[in-house]
This record gives structure tokens, sequence and C-alpha cells, in this order.
């Protein structure tokens, strides 16, 4: 005797299915659309979780610094940097 099993996709996880599918298209579209300098002191007032790119060329080719307000502290925002790849050519 064999049993069939049939899965149904229920509304709630058609849902489910279409909210991780845009947050997985959505999370490289927040990098590109991050706010980009020439220079790291054109930063003024990095907010903690914001991101800034800099094109100051400090990183290998290919590749981008990215400025983010990583945790708070009696002083104020502590900034991290990272060299991250370089999503679109870099503009003259």
């Amino acid at each position: 005797m064999t049993h069939a099993f049939r899965l149904t996709a229920t509304p709630s996880l058609l849902g489910l299915c279409w909210l991780l599918l845009a947050l997985a298209l959505a999370a490289p579209a927040a990098h590109a659309m991050a706010q980009q300098v020439g220079r790291e002191q054109e930063i003024v007032d990095l907010k903690l979780g914001q991101r800034v790119l800099v094109d100051d060329g400090t990183c290998p080719t290919g590749q981008i610094k990215e400025v983010s307000g990583a945790r708070m502290t009696a002083s104020g925002i502590m900034r991290t940097r990272k060299c991250i790849p370089r999503l679109t050519p870099k503009s003259k």
C-alpha cells in the first residue's frame, strides 16, 4: 500500500515565499543605493547603522571603502571601516 502526500501551498506560505524573495532581491539594491563620498572627512553626521561608501583610493582595485556607524559609545558613534567589492564601475 502506497501513501501519496500532497503538499499544498496556503496563502500564508505563499506570502512568506514572496517576502523572502523580495528581501533577497533588495539586499544588493540597498548596497547600490548607499551614499557615496570622495573623502571620509565629508561624512559629518554618521548615524547608528548608516553605511557610507568612500571612494578615496585606499582599497585595492575593484573594491571600495565602506564606513558604517557600528556602535554607540559615550563619545558618540563608533565607526568601522572595511573594503567591500565595488558593484558599479568607478566613475571618472
